[in-house]
């Protein structure tokens, strides 16, 4: 019966995926052109802001959530499975190709990113002890059209609220019961009180946790895969040829794969990075900084952190192997792969790096769940009680994803996240024209030598709707 809903289901995202594909690329490059290429010519400013202290718009200090930390906790749902399993997948089915229409669609990918991000903080509004905000959000406050937010909604919190949860948790079991044959039943139980302890204690304890987690596991992972490709110089060249090769179609193997190398690649790249999708800009708005473009660029340094770092780094270990052919898939190629290169360690290594990884994804993507429950709910009086049964559920459900199989989650994963994409992406075409003049009035305060702040009387034809802006 699984199988059989599965199919259906995947039947019906191979022709959607091919239109997400196709949205994604326009939306990416039409803002590339408009923005000037803000993802490339920006870089060095995003850096700059990501470590510098902004002193925001709220009063009480202490509850405030930092850019930094803001930025943490989306990279935390960025940097998952699609890492580690997903980049192995994508080369098994897509070939070796699939790895440079990875990194394409990061490059073009990474401008919807800072779009939609921006719009999620120009359109926030204030939640009890910080912000909240995210397509729904600028949906409904600059479409006017909440029905069409609705449907977001509802598509992120069944795809990141639940169901991705589900393969976070199944990965980490299986890494764990594969590397130190720990019961999977061992590992549900763990797994589920580990996430209800960090989620019940709402965004400040989740960006915390994540800001503290993220770049230990980040550059924890950089290290080694830098160690293990310093000792594999030499093949390097050889391992990116063959990928350039592919890519086109060049090698004879991989003539009749152009296509699936390129669908692979920017299915499996925006399962990875998010850009575009609509997730990252429910914990960009989280941000209290004193303008909607500091969060935008920031937030597009995840995007490249995410796929042309931590993605590349896995494709490259397994590349380097040369055993992408040698019948395994996700999880299990990338620890034969490390194995083969360190020894009977790396499976080790590969399970602890999957349970950074993916439990990182789980709380956040838990609290992008939560904002769009608390969207949903629309200020009832039984709002808190809604949020306290989500919890619950997704500590049930992470506990049978560490058990069961998840073919029909995955086939469920790939339908939400095809309608949360277009849904969004539809809706940043309509009110991208916003961000772009934040990002001139950003510019213009720079050449003027000034930290650059926003009021909503710089674009007094949306201020009523902008009331954390209010000068």
């Amino acid at each position: 019966m699984q199988k059989t809903i599965a199919d259906f289901l995947n039947n019906i995202n191979a022709p959607m995926a091919t239109v997400m594909v196709l949205v994604l690329s326009a939306a990416g490059l039409w803002f590339t052109i408009k923005t000037k290429g803000v993802q490339f010519t920006m870089i060095g400013e995003m850096f700059k802001l990501l470590f510098k202290a902004d002193k925001g718009k709220l009063n009480t200090e202490e509850k405030r959530v930092s850019a930094f930390e803001a930025f943490m906790v989306s990279l935390a749902s960025r940097v998952g499975t699609g890492n580690l399993a997903g980049v192995a997948t994508a080369i098994v089915i897509g070939g070796p190709g699939a790895i440079f229409w990875m990194w394409v669609m990061a490059l073009i990918g990474s401008v919807n990113t800072f779009v939609e991000c921006t719009l999620a903080q120009l359109f926030k509004s204030k939640a009890r002890d910080s912000f909240i905000g995210g397509p729904a959000f600028y949906i409904t406050k600059g479409l006017k059209k909440r029905w069409l937010a609705v449907i977001f909604a509802v598509a992120i919190l069944a795809q990141f609220g639940l169901t991705n949860n589900m393969v976070q948790a199944n990965t980490i079991s299986s890494a764990f019961t594969e590397a130190f044959s720990i019961p999977p039943m061992v590992m549900a139980l763990a797994l589920s009180a580990l996430a209800l302890a960090v989620v019940f204690g709402g965004i400040q304890r989740i960006a915390k946790v994540c800001s503290y987690i993220v770049p230990f596991m980040a550059l924890t992972y950089l290290g080694i895969a830098v160690w293990v490709l310093a000792v594999n110089i030499t093949a390097l060249p050889e391992v990116l040829g063959l990928i350039f090769r592919s890519a086109f179609g060049f090698e004879q193997a991989a003539g009749g794969m152009v296509g699936s190398a390129i669908l692979m690649g920017f299915k499996r790249g925006i399962f990875s990075n998010e850009a575009g999708e609509g997730s990252a800009p429910n914990a960009a708005a989280t941000a209290d900084v004193s303008h909607p473009v500091k969060q935008g660029l920031i937030q597009t340094l995840g995007v490249f952190t995410d796929t042309l770092v931590v993605c590349t780094c896995t494709a490259l270990i397994i590349m380097c192997s040369g055993l992408y052919n040698c019948g395994a898939n996700g999880i299990e190629l990338t620890q034969v792969a490390m194995t083969y290169h360190i020894g009977p360690a790396g499976k080790y290594i590969i399970a602890v790096c999957i349970l950074f990884f993916a439990f990182s994804s789980v709380i956040g993507n838990y609290y992008y769940g939560e904002c769009n429950l608390t969207f949903l709910c629309n200020g009832s009086k039984h709002t808190r009680t809604a949020i306290q049964i989500y919890r619950l559920v997704l500590g049930i459900l992470i506990f049978l994803g560490s058990l069961m199989t998840i073919e029909i989650v995955w086939a469920l994963v790939d339908f939400f996240m095809v309608i949360m994409t277009v849904v969004n992406l539809t809706s940043v075409f309509l009110l991208g024209k916003y961000a772009i003049r934040l990002l001139d009035d950003y510019k213009a305060q720079l050449r003027q030598g000034k930290d650059p702040e926003y009021h909503s009387s710089t674009i007094p034809e949306i201020s009523d709707v902008t009331e954390c802006w209010k000068d």
